[in-house]
């Protein structure tokens, strides 16, 4: 497709018109998942400190579609490599046209897939900066497509690399991440920026219609008053290692605990037979698929926050625990250093017989664990606020912008 090409000095923004930016994401509502999560918080916020925000993203079926600064492009499932995934198709003349017409300043492509090549397009076309953010670490998912590891690490790194040589800016959601990208030899300006969190939806329970809540979501599970609550918030998949926690809840034996698992996924069928052989069936509940607008309500149910997860990038929902007020008790993880503060907003664990410590520390001191809510909620509200997110990310964009004045100047240069 012929797109006209824009000169570099029209787009670079001034003080008349807000910066322009287009968030590119293979994933987009109504899926539920972290990188939704981000993208979404991350275009509140842009909008909130006055940038012009659109997404391209990836509609849910083959029709292209347009709607209040979302562009939609045609997808294909391809639910056979990974669940929900979808491959989006040749992309929409119109779509694109309008997009060049418009001429965001900044393209951030946020995944890495069908709608990072339109990213690239795009900011080509346009001479605009190209940020990305990493996400995922894919080799942690190798068993989806080889049966070595270590192969499987070589592939990624080689992708990576590949992926982010175009760029001109890299942000990774943690440190872990960063030192991640630095051993694929990925040498791009990179910065760490954590994702916030909308503090104002994420807090422990306060009204009393919100305690009632609370009370009604237990009683629908059937959960008594007397009984403590362990949630764990993610996509029912075998990286997330689930099986870990059932084994872990079923070594600490306690007849008093119930395991509430807070969303869905293609590993739900093998994780109820592992409950059921395990003999902890009755005292763990699927809860499913939850609304993305009413995930909040099911952390408030919680006593305490459990993952066995090693796939973490940022770990958002234990973030949005921590928010909510709940205690964490993870597995270690170079992620979560910031996050779990031994004593104070939980504890990671090596071992069984640490988890069992923990918890029983935990669950059997009411005031200890009041004292630990209180000290995740303050936690998350002085390192995770979303306005800090979006002012960070704004802060990249004008770095990159101010990289790219020298090229700008001389490209009018060359073409007088």
């Amino acid at each position: 497709m012929n797109l006209t090409r824009m000169r570099p000095a029209e787009r670079t923004g001034t003080p008349q018109r807000p910066v322009r930016v287009l968030l590119t994401t293979d994933w987009w509502e109504p899926v539920v998942n972290g990188v939704v999560a981000s993208v979404a918080t991350l275009r509140r916020e842009l909008l909130a400190l006055g940038c012009d925000v659109r997404v391209l993203t990836l509609s849910q079926g083959m029709r292209t579609r347009s709607e209040e600064g979302v562009y939609r492009i045609g997808s294909v499932s391809a639910g056979l490599f990974y669940d929900r995934a979808r491959i989006g198709m040749p992309g929409s003349r119109r779509v694109l046209r309008e997009i060049v017409r418009w001429g965001p300043d900044v393209i951030h492509s946020q995944c890495e897939f069908s709608t990072h090549v339109w990213a690239r397009r795009i900011a080509r076309t346009l001479g605009a900066p190209l940020v990305h953010t990493y996400h995922t670490i894919y080799e942690d998912y190798t068993h989806y497509y080889s049966p070595s590891r270590t192969v499987g690490r070589k592939v990624v790194a080689t992708f990576s690399r590949r992926v982010l040589a175009g760029t001109d800016a890299v942000i990774a959601p943690t440190a872990k991440v960063a030192r991640l990208l630095d051993g694929y030899g990925v040498h791009r300006p990179l910065h760490v920026v954590p994702t916030g969190l909308d503090l104002q939806r994420f807090r422990p329970a306060r009204s009393a219609a919100e305690r009632a809540d609370v009370a009604a979501l237990r009683e629908r599970l059937c959960i008594t008053a007397e009984q403590k609550v362990l949630v764990s918030v993610c996509r029912l998949a075998k990286e997330k290692n689930l099986d870990e926690v059932l084994d872990l809840v079923a070594a600490a034996d306690r007849e008093d605990t119930v395991l509430v698992l807070v969303g869905e996924g293609p590993y739900r069928e093998e994780l109820e037979a592992h409950a059921e052989a395990l003999g902890i069936a009755d005292r763990v509940r699927f809860a499913g698929v939850v609304d993305p607008a009413e995930v909040q309500r099911w952390y408030r149910i919680g006593d305490a926050f459990v993952s066995a997860s090693r796939s973490e990038t940022q770990g958002l929902t234990f973030i949005e625990a921590l928010a909510s007020g709940l205690p964490l008790l993870c597995r270690r993880d170079p992620s979560l250093a910031s996050v779990v503060i031994a004593g104070r907003t939980g504890w990671q664990y090596e071992t069984s017989a640490e988890f069992s410590a923990r918890l029983e520390t935990l669950l059997d001191d009411p005031a200890l664990r009041r004292t630990m809510s209180a000290e995740a909620a303050e936690h998350a509200r002085a390192t995770c606020g979303a306005s800090e997110f979006g002012r960070a990310v704004l802060a990249v964009y004008q770095q990159v912008l101010r990289r790219r004045s020298p090229q700008i100047i001389a490209t009018k240069a060359v073409a007088a």
